[in-house]
């Protein structure tokens, strides 16, 4: 006994999933992009709660960070690095990592390297893991920023 099966709407689904393929990097980008947003914001709000003394030559012992350097970092720019996309997959990264150089009493020192000695530590001065912090905080707002924006422009491609 044959049974003959009709299907409609299948040239629809088929224009559908290739309209998403097409789609795909830059859904992936919208998405990766309100994520970094979430992460820069989180990481301006850890340079704030950095905690600072004044400024003394360390002899024997570890001092803080200065007033000035934590200056310093909030005035720099906490951007989001150009969207690296190879095709499979879209990539960035968030930081002070290209914030340039700024005034510390008569000298000229880059930003980041202000950064790095507060975040990691060294000879004389205090760890203060702040980028760390702003990580571990922002991650989880970071990722549900990005299922929401994903979800949003799958949601605006498939309902044409």
């Amino acid at each position: 006994m044959a049974y003959k099966v009709t299907t409609e709407g299948m040239d629809d689904l088929t224009q559908m999933l290739k309209d998403l393929g097409k789609a795909a990097t830059g859904v992936a980008s919208a998405g990766l992009y309100e994520g970094a947003g979430v992460m820069a914001d989180s990481v301006s709000r850890a340079v704030h709660g950095i905690a600072t003394s004044p400024f003394r030559y360390a002899k024997g012992w570890k001092r803080k960070p200065s007033p000035e350097e934590k200056a310093l970092l909030e005035s720099a720019s906490k951007g989001v690095a150009k969207f690296k996309k190879n095709g499979l997959s879209v990539d960035t990264s968030v930081g002070l990592a290209n914030s340039g150089y700024g005034q510390l009493g008569n000298k000229i020192v880059p930003i980041p390297k202000i950064a790095n000695a507060i975040n990691s530590g060294t000879s004389f001065m205090d760890r203060q893991p702040f980028f760390r912090k702003a990580v571990s905080q922002a991650s989880s707002k970071a990722v549900s920023a990005i299922d929401q924006e994903i979800e949003k422009r799958i949601e605006k491609i498939t309902n044409k």
